[in-house]
This record gives structure tokens, sequence and C-alpha cells, in this order.
């Protein structure tokens, strides 16, 4: 097995080639995004990605990011901007906080490396690494110094371009076709020509800049802003910058869907707080030199692989400040033709490094074209509700699980019901199967029950149900429950889901609300029964309990679900008191014996 890695200024990713299909793994918190980001602690401790980025504004000096622009590279190659304390050491080699630009990119590997293995629950040795194109061999030798350093075998070095090119996939081109690949991230741009022939992508031309990305934008933003308040930059502490430059691109990031948003930072030196709205249009006026240099680099490519905008077939646009639509329009006007965003922005290197990897190790042979699952899957929950474990359009072959516990008392089995369709309540979806998952019988909320969807290449449905204390398997193959039903039948259910959203939506909110409620109307009966409360707090919980009452009589979801709250919120202490008195008898009963 091969890692694909994305080793990016901004932000980096790590994929595997999974069952025949290519996928980025995401971490404990969900996100198959790494922030490029290392945090150097003063004992020499390490943090990386997003708890870096959470210790910046205590700690900014010691938080690295954009190391990237310095793998391979000498003192007097720096730009003069550059914001982190430099140094040059007694072998002649570039250190921040001590270490290499190549041990603080380890450490991003590191990270990466640890993510996969944890997700795929086994050791990995091999990767595949992406650099830009225009990276010498001095910076592609320390990119690959870097991977040894975190323990890996770089077995490909990958041009940022190509592996755009391949996850934009061969099979969408013909057999000789040219491709522009223009790749604008939070650090860096190029933008190359490639051409593909039997089955290879050669790079025709690449122009790109180390110091032309999205954080230049950022800085423009932020000179305009200090500019309109009378602040100056070189007057303002570092953590005060930190903040602002994050402000910064938030602005950005959301004026790519926004006409309008408010700089707001408040309390940055000596009290002043710094309140400023800015228009996009505005934003692409500070843009219009920035993304020109871009322009210029594609115009240059071009003349040198001996094209017109009309001899390529297409336009693919990669990196995170693609996003912008000022940058995607002057995209079009020159090549003119729309750019494909067919791409994550974020993830499309990741995955041509992934699809790279998976051809090396002999997991992808080729590239096929991969079916979709048209409508959700998933299974009937407690309520009646609708639990999608797969959703509609999921690339397959895919898997997806969910643990599940037991609804009541004494319960000994688990109905386990299979449903497709897009509706919020299970009744008004496809039954595609059940099946009953028997297990001992336990207090309510004890039992454990793993359910475990699992689509092959062929659109065939396995379903999985696991007892978590025995271990005891059952396994339920629905075939053809992923792909082969009808066009009329889906485009029917879907239509129907948009048609109910708003009624199905409003019977999902009343139902969960409702099962709370019923949940905790008797438990804070019994809490007051134990005499704990006081008076004040009893006649508050009496009448949230009254309002809770009157609410599931009504039958609205909204106003059932804030009942709940505020009844949960005037238990709070009294629970709270009712678990110390328990914690106390134990303790007293302990003494005791002893």
């Amino acid at each position: 097995m091969i890692l694909g890695i994305d080793l990016g200024t901004t932000n980096s990713a790590v994929g595997v080639v999974d069952s025949g299909f290519p996928i980025l793994l995401a971490n404990e918190e969900g996100k198959r995004i790494t922030p490029s980001a290392v945090w150097i602690g003063k004992d020499g401790s390490i943090e990386v990605g997003a708890k870096a980025l959470r210790r910046r504004t205590l700690e900014p000096d010691r938080v690295v990011t954009s190391v990237k622009r310095l793998m391979g590279r000498r003192l007097g190659d720096l730009e003069d901007d550059f914001s982190l304390p430099v140094e040059v050491g007694d072998d002649g080699a570039l250190r921040v906080l001590g270490k290499t630009p190549e041990e603080i990119s380890a450490e991003i590997l590191k990270e990466l490396k640890r993510i996969a293995e944890w997700r795929l629950g086994q050791e990995i040795a091999k990767a595949v690494i992406t650099v830009p194109a225009y990276f010498n061999d001095g910076q592609r030798a320390a990119t690959k110094r870097a991977g040894e350093l975190a323990g890996l075998e770089v077995v490909r070095i990958l041009n940022e371009p190509t592996a755009a090119a391949l996850a934009y996939g061969l099979e969408k081109l013909d057999e000789r076709s040219r491709v522009a690949v223009y790749d604008l991230g939070g650090g860096t741009f190029d933008l190359s020509i490639l051409e593909m022939q039997d089955g290879v992508f050669q790079v025709l031309a690449t122009h790109g800049d180390t110091r032309l990305g999205g954080d230049d934008l950022d800085e423009m933003i932020l000179n305009r802003v200090l500019q309109q308040t009378g602040l100056e930059l070189g007057t303002i502490s570092r953590d005060a910058r930190v903040r602002l430059t994050e402000e910064a691109e938030r602005v950005k990031r959301e004026l790519s869907t926004r006409d309008e948003v408010v700089f707001r930072v408040p309390f940055v030196e000596g009290g002043q707080s710094i309140e400023a709205p800015i228009r996009r249009e505005e934003l692409e006026r500070l843009a219009a030199p920035w993304i020109a240099r871009t322009l210029r680099h594609g115009r240059q490519a071009l003349a040198d692989a001996n094209l017109k905008p009309e001899d390529l077939d297409a336009v693919v646009v990669v990196g995170g400040s693609t996003r912008m639509p000022a940058v995607r329009q002057a995209v079009a006007e020159l090549f003119g033709r729309e750019p494909d965003l067919s791409q994550h922005p974020d993830e499309a290197i990741a995955l041509g490094a992934t699809i790279q990897g998976g051809v090396m190790s002999g997991s992808l042979r080729q590239m096929v074209l991969l079916d979709v699952t048209p409508l959700s899957l998933g299974i009937e929950t407690f309520g009646g509700l609708m639990n999608v474990l797969i959703p509609r359009n999921t690339t397959i072959p895919c898997k997806a699980g969910e643990m599940f516990t037991n609804a009541a008392d004494g319960q000994a089995a688990m109905r386990v019901r299979v449903m497709q369709g897009e509706r919020e309540m299970a009744r008004d979806n496809w039954e595609l199967g059940k099946f009953e998952v028997k297990f001992d019988a336990a207090p309510k909320g004890q039992a454990r029950v793993g359910v475990q969807f699992r689509i092959d290449e062929n659109g065939i449905l396995e379903v999985l149900a696991r007892d978590v204390a025995t271990g005891l398997d059952t396994i339920v193959t629905i075939e053809s429950a992923a792909v082969n039903v009808d066009d009329a039948a889906v485009e029917a259910m879907v239509s129907e889901s948009v048609e109910h959203a708003f009624q199905d939506m409003a019977e999902r909110i009343f139902t969960e609300a409702k099962m709370k409620a019923e949940e905790l109307l008797p438990a804070v009966e019994m809490v007051l029964a134990q005499g704990l409360a006081t008076e004040a707090e009893r006649e508050e919980i009496d009448q949230a309990v009254t309002a809770v009452r009157d609410a599931l009589g009504k039958g609205a979801g909204n106003p059932l679900k804030a009942a709940v709250q505020k009844l949960d919120a005037a238990t709070e202490a009294l629970a709270a008191r009712l678990v110390e008195q328990a914690m106390d008898e134990a303790l007293e009963r302990r003494l005791a014996g002893q």
C-alpha cells in the first residue's frame, strides 16, 4: 500500500487506494485537510495542524507556517518579508526555531502518516509526495529527505499539475489531449500545460511563482483596513498581526459567496477595535494586479508550449484561491472557455497523488469511470426516523458504518431495516430488506450493535451488523440495491423529498424532541422525589414541565424542542447535586467497609 500525499504550503492531505477506489483520509475531527502548521515548544514538544494554529494567538513566534517556501533554499534566496526568524546553522542549512525546513516538513508528514495508519489499522512505509512543477532538484531532494525523516520511503516525487490532471481523469480525455492546469493555492502558483498520450501525461510547459498565493491577498486586505483605520503594520505586535491576518483570510473567503463582509477585530492595540465593511468589488480591485500576475505566467506557458488557447481540450483549476469568482472569470477570459470546476480545489492534488500511488502499488491498474449511488441508503431508527449511512451520489465502491444501541430496558434483539430514499421518515422511503440481530438482554443504552454498509463496484450492497459484546456478525447481501434503480423512480423520489422538505423536517424535529421529552420527564419526576430541590428551583422546573407537556399536546416541533431545552437547563444544577450526593454516599459506604 502506498500513500498519496499533497504536502502543501497552507494545507496538506493524505489518501490511499482502498478496494480499488482512491480516498482521502480524515483525521479524528473528520477533516480531510490538515493545516501545514507546526508548533515547536520551548521544551522541543511538537503539535501539528489545527492544534498548532490554535496556539498561534498566544505563541505566534513558535508556530511555523508556509515552511514549504524554505525547502531547498538559501538565505539569500528568501523574500524580505518572510515572517519567521530564519537562521543559518554551522552546516550552512537554514533553521527555524532550531529545526531545518526538512525537519519541520517531516513533522507534517509524520502527522499525515499517523492519520493514515490510524484510519487503516496498519503500518504504511511508502508514499508518493507532490511538489510544484517548478521545484528544482534541490527542492525536490529536500522534499524526499523530509519524507525519509518521517519514516517514509518516497517512491515518487510527483508534479502537482500532473497530480491534478490524474484527479481530473484520464477517461475524460481522448487518446491525445492537452490540458492546462491552473493551480493557485495559499502560498504558491503554477500553470502547466500537459499532453496526455498513450496514458502518460507529459509536461509541455510550466510557469509559476513561489510568492504568489492567497496569503498575499490576505496581506493586501489587511494593509487596506489598517490604512483606513490609521494604524501601521510596523507598529502593532505580532499577536495582533496574527489576529488581523486571520480575520483578513475570513473576509476573503466569505467574499467569494457574499457581496459585503465586515472586517471586525475587537481590542487590537491599546483597546482600539477595528470594524470596516469590505465589498466584493473593492476586493476585486485589490486583487486585479495579483490575478494579472498569474495570467502572465499562463500566456508564457502557452507560448513556450507553442500552443493557442483553442488548442487545449480542457482547463482545470485547483487550489483554494480559485474559489474567487474574479479568478475564475479571468481564467475563462485568458483561455476562451469556462474552466473545469469538477475537482475539489483543496483535494484534487492529493487525490491525484493517491491515484499514482495506487497505480504503483498495483491496487489501481487503470482509470475507470465509477458509478454512484442514486439515492441515500440507511436504516430505520427508534421513532421511525431515517438514519442515512451512505448519502446520495456517493461514488462506489464505498463503505460506511455507525454504532447503535438498544432503546428499551431488557431489549434482547434489534431489527435492522435497510432503507433507500431521501425522506426524513423511514415510512416514506423504500425498504430493501430487514433482519434481526440478537444480543444479551441489557438495560437501555447498554447494548452496542455496529452496522456497516459496503457497496462493491457492481452495485451490490452488503450489510454487516455486529454485536460488540460477543463479536458475532450477521451479514445480509442485497444485490443491485445501490445502482439498479429506475431513473423515473429516482426522479420521483428526489422530487418528493424537495416538495415535502419542510413538512418532513418539522416531523423529524418533533419526533426527536418527543423522544427526548419522554426520556426526560420521568427522570425529572424521579429527581424531584429526592427532595433536593429548593422552592425556587421546584417552581421553575414545574413551569418547564408544564411547557413541555403543552408542546407535546400541540404537536409542534420547534416549540417542543425549545421547551425540552429549557427543562434540561432548569434541572442541570439539581442533577449535579444529586450526582454529588450519590458520590458522597458511595464514599461513606466505602469508608465504613474498611
